[in-house]
């Protein structure tokens, strides 16, 4: 059976570029690499400001959004987070996404697609790689950058240059690599 990647989109803001850059990368993932695909987007989830009456290690969810938010989570070997970058930090909506479950996090790779304005969203990446530890990822550096981005999404379809088709093979490689590695330790 194929690894699982969750491509997820990170920004749940209205007018928001997230889709139209993940679209791209689902769709190259799935045919470039060994892993079974699947957009995540966290705008479906409607996660409020955590609101669970247990401390997420315990995994006693009461809310039907925390479930199915635990469910997409733990069935997935490796993420790549599509985000943008929010005054240099992660999206408060992703931040919001890692606080809400904790041991389905585990043992499970994890990189970006970053995109944004003169950095490419590089720091909020750098940023939520510090989310990554306590949550027992593991954190890849290969990477995509989109600075920016804007000139890049016609019509709503984002086109990528050479240098982030040349990122996503490697990233794609090393996130299949440790992905493969680590699945004794989530068995």
């Amino acid at each position: 059976m194929a690894l699982r990647l969750n491509v997820i989109i990170a920004s749940t803001r209205p007018g928001r570029v997230g889709p139209a850059v993940a679209k791209w990368f689902e769709a190259y993932a799935s045919e470039k690499s060994d892993f079974d695909v699947h957009l995540v987007d966290l705008a479906d989830f409607e996660l409020p400001i955590y609101n669970e009456p247990k401390h997420p290690r315990m995994q006693d969810y009461k809310h039907d959004h925390t479930k199915r938010w635990a469910e997409s989570v733990d069935a997935a070997d490796a993420y790549v987070f599509v985000t943008p970058e929010y005054n240099y930090h992660p999206t408060p909506a992703l931040v919001n996404a890692f606080t809400y479950v904790s041991k389905e996090w585990g043992y499970k790779p994890a990189s970006f697609v970053s995109y944004g304005g003169a950095s490419g969203g590089t720091r909020a990446a750098d940023a939520t790689r510090t989310w990554f530890s306590p949550l027992k990822m593991m954190p890849i550096p290969e990477a995509i950058m989109a600075p920016m981005v804007f000139p890049q999404i016609q019509d709503g379809v984002f086109t990528p240059n050479d240098l982030q088709i040349d990122s996503a093979d490697a990233m794609l490689k090393e996130l299949h690599r440790w992905a493969e590695a680590l699945k004794p330790l989530r068995g």
